[in-house]
């Protein structure tokens, strides 16, 4: 198991004042070597922000390309891999429209854009824009990899330290971690001789090291003077079958993950971590990136694996669609349905959904992916089966939808 990022999430003051992102730095090398310390490889520190809307004013949100190539150089001088800017929001429109501008200007910066909450609903021309930039960042790149650092955020809260969900909303900085802990589920499945055994050697391992994190934490968190926010516990994989979600669905008895049974599988995987006890933040669920895990991209090659199947398994785990390669010529239209489906299934549940989406230049559904990307699996362009959404449902301007009621 390996900490995939220490993620620090810095006052709505900070963006601009370089001083404080060079203490941001150092924090967050004290951090990398006491978690080091504790046999943990960390792979990347972070820095996310609050919506850039509120760091610009909305009159200023043109100038988001300036804050992100400003942000950027920050953050290398202070010693920090990567920052979130935040999402978009629905009550300022026109901030949607600047992101693949401000994607194209700084490579090490992420945004994403927010399209349903609980209290408000879906924006239909939040999803509409989202699937815009979604579109417009395909070709920043001639692999369409841009549209890695570009999430549409479905009643997605502040304080995951996943990327590019990333976001904080206080006024006080705070950090949390997140792991990359699929080998955990596929060495407890591997041996496993029922399903309550595989449970519970999972539950073990990761309260295990839960407990070593979040001791970790909790003396940084002292020992600086900075809220330790707890810890993301969504088992990401890793392109190898090591370190695959696809891989422990098959442990499980999946016969090849996309088959009927991959639900289940899904299912009891997500519920292992909602039972482990540990101070939990962000999505704490299950994630399916099909590039990013060996087993996930192999089935989505031969085609057993779709991108239905994936919405469909976002009903029952964690964080919806991620990494999915695309047709290039996939329309913005094609993607508003998919993303309006996700939306919705996110509110109906009460739960964090996100998709990110990666159409590829020059690709139809079926090429293979080249992404130079150690990262990324090898895998094939996804069908999309999506037309344009008709009136009413494109001409609505708010859906309202109520988490389903319980008895």
């Amino acid at each position: 198991m390996k900490i995939r990022s220490i993620t620090y999430f810095c006052n709505p003051g900070w963006p601009l004042d370089e001083s404080k992102i060079g203490q941001a730095g150092k924090f967050l090398a004290e951090a990398k070597a006491g978690f080091e310390a504790a046999g943990y490889e960390v792979q990347t520190t972070r820095l996310a922000t609050v919506p850039f809307v509120q760091i610009l004013g909305t009159g200023k949100v043109n100038k988001t390309p300036q804050l992100a190539e400003r942000m950027s150089t920050l953050i290398q001088s202070a010693g920090i891999a990567y920052a979130a800017l935040g999402p978009a929001l629905p009550d300022a429109l026109d901030s949607y429209a600047v992101i693949p501008e401000a994607i194209a200007a700084a490579q090490n910066i992420f945004f994403s854009g927010v399209m349903a909450d609980v209290q408000s609903g879906i924006s239909i021309p939040a999803v509409q824009a989202c699937s815009e930039i979604i579109t417009r960042c395909g070709p920043i790149t001639p692999d369409g990899f841009a549209n890695l650092r570009f999430a549409a955020l479905a009643n997605v809260g502040p304080g995951s330290p996943f990327f590019p969900a990333a976001y904080h909303d206080l006024d006080q900085p705070a950090f949390s971690i997140a792991t990359e802990a699929a080998d955990l589920a596929v060495k407890a499945f591997t041996n496993a001789r029922t399903v309550s055994e595989g449970q519970r050697e999972l539950i073990s391992e990761i309260e295990k090291h839960a407990r070593e994190l979040a001791r970790v934490g909790d003396e940084l968190g002292r020992r600086f003077s900075i809220p330790f926010g707890g810890i993301d516990f969504s088992l990401a994989p890793f392109p190898s079958e090591a370190v695959s979600i696809g891989a422990a669905f098959e442990r499980m008895g999946v016969p090849r993950t996309g088959l009927h049974g991959s639900l289940a599988a899904a299912a009891i995987l997500t519920e292992v971590i909602e039972r482990a006890r540990f101070p939990r933040t962000g999505f704490s669920g299950l994630f399916l990136p099909v590039l990013e895990d060996a087993i996930l991209a192999k089935r989505a090659a031969e085609g057993t694996l779709t991108v239905k199947d994936l919405l469909l398994y976002s009903a029952v785990c964690g964080t919806g669609l991620d990494t999915l390669p695309l047709p290039g010529d996939t329309s913005a239209d094609q993607i508003a349905a998919l993303l309006l489906d996700l939306s919705a299934l996110a509110l109906r549940l009460n739960k964090p959904l996100t998709a990110r989406l990666m159409p590829i230049p020059g690709k139809k559904a079926g090429d293979p992916t080249n992404f130079n990307f150690d990262y990324f699996a090898s895998s094939r362009v996804m069908a999309l089966e999506a037309q344009a959404l008709k009136p009413p449902l494109a001409e609505t301007s708010w859906i309202k939808l109520a988490p389903r009621r319980r008895g």
